[in-house]
């Protein structure tokens, strides 16, 4: 089933998120069937991407340039903070187009257990610009864990001094979801954010 160096790349692609040793060997047999054609531009995309990628220090997001393309944006509006656990959250609320404002990525959650504690998150960039008077509101959202929960009611103490409106995102049923298959929590969260009809 291959030599050292095969079993290595199924192996890497293997770890990668969604991905089992199964689909790794999909994967790589299909790079390897044609490796000038699949193979090497792969390679040269990652070594460019790898080379090129920063953080931005502005929000926290991954770009190509620092501030990156969401916090250079003057179509945005720059007074509205939307604050995400990861830049895949970030990405995800991009891909729904359902913000027209920036972004602050805090890299995480508070998680005692994890020892991950309020030093550990991005948030230094956030109080400049709020020192600084740029924002006027923050869109708290976060996921709807107990780390989320934990670290939003850390940051609205933590924001509490200055004067902007904190908001959440709501939570609750889904469009399309059926009561009889969501979970606890969410049904909680759905009748207390309840709202009239």
């Amino acid at each position: 089933m291959g030599g050292h160096e095969i079993q290595q790349l199924i192996r890497l692609f293997g770890r990668l998120p969604g991905l089992g040793p199964r689909s790794a060997r999909r994967i790589v047999l299909y790079l390897l069937r044609d490796p000038q054609a699949r193979l090497q531009p792969l390679l040269r995309a990652l070594d460019q991407t790898g080379q090129a990628v920063t953080t931005c220090s502005t929000c926290g997001n991954l770009d190509t340039s620092d501030p990156c393309h969401i916090c250079t944006d003057e179509t945005r509006d720059q007074r509205l903070v939307c604050v995400v656990e990861t830049v895949g959250d970030l990405w995800a609320l991009e891909r729904a187009g359902v913000h027209g404002g920036v972004y602050q990525v805090l890299g995480g959650t508070l998680s005692p257990l994890a020892g991950v504690g309020p030093e550990d998150l991005n948030i230094a960039s956030l109080l400049a610009r709020l020192d600084a008077g740029q924002v006027r509101e923050i869109i708290l959202a976060l996921g709807a864990t107990v780390e989320g929960a934990t670290t939003m009611h850390w940051l609205m103490d933590r924001l509490a001094e200055y004067e902007v409106t904190l908001s959440r995102v709501a939570q609750g049923v889904p469009a399309g979801g059926a009561l009889d298959v969501l979970d606890d929590g969410t049904l909680a969260a759905a009748l207390g954010a309840r709202r009239p009809a």
